[in-house]
């Protein structure tokens, strides 16, 4: 018998719009009908030029990315960071690092985590605020079929209220 995390209304997700994972868990939380936001840089600022407007995410002061990174960290109850590698690096890495220093739990989702693990992984931490985050498109193609596949496999959105 498979685990799966079933949410209500309250759930939502953030993320900070990059290609690849960041915009994957968007993606999936649009067609699910979860609720999404998060912090982008100014400018909209992504790999791939301007992130779309049909993303409905919050501009920090400045155009870096590790202030949406911090924030959104900061914002949520735990961060999922999808990567197709057995190691964090780059951007990933900073993204633990926030974590870690904001206290706020996070796994490393790669193609051999389970989505079952990921189902204990929100429901061990009550998460109601879950950020998406991981690699950008260029550095990982195929990410975001990863991100899709696990999310459906390992959270259901119940909108009984």
């Amino acid at each position: 018998m498979s685990e799966i995390f079933v949410v209500d209304p309250s759930f939502m997700v953030v993320s900070g719009g990059q290609t690849g994972a960041d915009r994957a868990g968007l993606d999936w939380a649009i067609a699910a009908g979860i609720p999404y936001g998060g912090w982008c840089p100014k400018g909209r600022r992504s790999e791939d030029g301007e992130i779309p407007s049909t993303y409905a995410l919050k501009e920090t002061p400045g155009s870096g990315y590790l202030k949406r990174t911090e924030w959104n960290v900061r914002d949520s109850d735990a961060t999922l960071i999808f990567t197709l590698d057995d190691a964090l690096s780059g951007g990933s890495a900073r993204t633990a690092q926030f974590a870690d220093a904001h206290g706020k739990p996070w796994l490393h989702v790669r193609p051999s985590v389970h989505p079952q693990y990921v189902a204990r992984f929100l429901a061990r931490h009550r998460v109601r605020v879950l950020n998406i985050a991981g690699k950008r498109g260029s550095a990982a193609p195929g990410i975001a079929d990863l991100v899709h596949i696990v999310l459906s496999a390992s959270i259901r959105f119940d909108n009984v209220s």
